[in-house]
């Protein structure tokens, strides 16, 4: 299943500028209903995002969001009837967001054609990998500039260095300045933070920490989650350690003698795709290579769906989801 490789590549390739928000950039209430002088609250609001600096000067009203992580975040920002149309979804949508999620047009089961993106006559597209953006298909964000589309692109997407919880937190920020629902984007914020020091504090029991192994796919090598993404910051928090942290990418390809050689405790399998849990379990129970890996000689296994491990708004809850499987 080389999906995620193709992903994964695409992020490198793209440039890796530094993403940052604006200084000038001004607050603003929880909605965009205008002031007086025809403005709405908190605009003209400037980002730069990946390398890309944005001045909006009103909230998107026709947004067209590229993977599910960013879908899922402008749905939990309370931002249906602003989106114009989705594409590609890695694995279910969360329940909460069922509803929504099937009122919005699907132009794409995964990425549309730069012409099939213009037919939704979007004012903004949110990108949740480098690959949605991918200037071999057309869909670059200079190109969408120059049709008068503006973007976002997330910020796991652009990294230099690893991300962490507090990427997280900027990424819902920025996109709730972006729509003018900043107060909205701080609540869940808040709300976040309280959830992620409630599973600390019950998994704070000073043992030693779980060797973790993430198998995301792959037969010859290993797919799975190096030290840069917001996976390895959820293994940690979640009072694991992640054996492939020194791998400088989100996701990259990793030998199974590496594997052997590092001796996981606990595999983490990520569940998404035409593969299934089971049949994943059975690739590693079944490889002889691996019989005296300490989590294949256990069967110990934990589960998270793809999308709670990519930079959205699942990720204070996979910690806890995680963090109750490894004790």
């Amino acid at each position: 299943m080389r999906t995620r490789a193709l992903l994964a590549t695409a992020a490198i390739l793209l440039p890796l500028t530094a993403c940052s928000a604006s200084p000038s950039a001004s607050s603003s209430g929880d909605d965009d209903s205008g002031k007086a002088d025809g403005k709405a609250a908190g605009f003209p609001y400037t980002v730069t995002n990946c390398g890309t600096k944005t001045t909006f000067d009103a909230p998107p009203k026709r947004a067209v969001t590229m993977n599910q992580h960013v879908t899922e975040i402008l749905l939990e920002l309370g931002l249906k009837d602003r989106i114009a149309g989705t594409a590609y979804l890695d694995d279910k949508v969360l329940p909460k967001y069922k509803k929504a999620y099937e009122a919005t047009p699907v132009i794409a089961k995964e990425y549309p054609s730069y012409e099939k993106l213009l037919a939704a006559n979007p004012d903004f597209v949110y990108g949740g990998y480098a690959s949605a953006f991918a200037a071999g298909d057309g869909r670059s964000r200079d190109a969408l500039a120059k049709s008068g589309i503006k973007s976002r692109l997330n910020i796991e997407g652009c990294a230099k260095k690893p991300v962490t919880m507090d990427d997280v937190y900027r990424e819902v920020r920025e996109a709730g300045a972006t729509f003018g629902v900043r107060d909205r984007a701080d609540k869940w914020v808040r709300d976040a933070k309280a959830e992620l020091a409630a599973t600390a504090k019950q998994s704070a029991d000073g043992g030693k920490k779980p060797a973790v192994f993430v198998y995301d796919s792959g037969d010859k090598t290993a797919f799975t989650a190096g030290g840069r993404g917001i996976g390895n910051d959820i293994i940690e928090r979640a009072g694991g350690r992640n054996v492939m942290s020194d791998l400088d990418k989100s996701f990259g390809d990793a030998s199974w003698e590496t594997v052997v050689e590092r001796r996981p405790d606990v595999i983490v399998i990520y569940d998404y795709g035409a593969s299934t849990v089971a049949q994943k379990k059975k690739r590693l129970l079944d490889d002889p290579a691996l019989k005296d890996v300490p989590a294949i000689k256990n069967k110990r296994f934990a589960v998270l769906p793809l999308s709670d491990v990519v930079l959205g708004v699942r990720a204070p809850g996979a910690v806890r989801k995680l963090a109750e499987q490894l004790r």
